[in-house]
């Protein structure tokens, strides 16, 4: 019985090695797109208002406020943190076109900082491209004392082309729903701690 020896030639070596630097290559821009798809799929989502996602307005709105009004419920949650969070109204009716303010209560009913952040999100999804915050405890993330109530205000608007908008003029009412998580730095720390 012989063994066939393959042969080896610098032209095979130099082809498998162009092939072993495109995989290298194929895996590296791989990698780096899975890393990149989360804030990208969060901006394309707020420049959007795709999934229901509010945009963070820099000025208020612009024009006079329509005669139409639309009423925005509040809606709370809180996953993996000790507080409670309640909105301090249940909702509120403003014109379209006019800036509104909320207030929400959050409690730490631990006996250590807790540092969380608010996620949010609009109901019907088609919303989400017209409600704007100006002001937010959910652009940062909160820490709050042991045993402490803090107040949150949250100044937003509902842009006048929602009233226009074949997809939402027929609405009259929106929820606006939070939800508090534990930050991410939050965790990192108690880690190295």
């Amino acid at each position: 019985m012989s063994l066939i020896q393959p042969t080896s030639s610098p032209e095979a070596h130099r082809r498998n090695g162009r092939i072993a630097l495109y995989c290298i290559a194929v895996l590296v821009l791989m990698t780096a797109a899975g890393f990149a798809a989360v804030p990208m799929y969060r901006i394309f989502c707020q420049r959007t208002g795709f999934g229901g996602t509010v945009s963070r307005a820099a000025s208020g709105p612009v024009g006079a406020a329509l005669a139409q009004k639309l009423t925005v419920t509040f809606d709370t949650n809180v996953r993996g943190l000790p507080w409670s969070f309640t909105p301090d109204q249940g909702a509120q009716s403003l014109n379209i076109g006019s800036t509104g303010l909320a207030f929400f209560t959050v409690t730490n009913r631990s006996d250590r900082p807790e540092t969380g952040h608010a996620v949010y999100n609009v109901t019907p999804e088609q919303a989400g491209a017209y409600f704007h915050k100006l002001q937010c405890f959910c652009f940062t993330d909160q820490t709050i004392a042991p045993h402490t109530t803090m107040r949150f205000p949250v100044v937003y608007f509902v842009d006048r082309q929602f009233a226009s908008d074949p997809d939402t003029k027929g609405y009259s009412d929106v929820t606006l729903s939070y939800t508090f998580f534990p930050a991410v730095q939050s965790a990192t720390n108690a880690a190295k701690g």
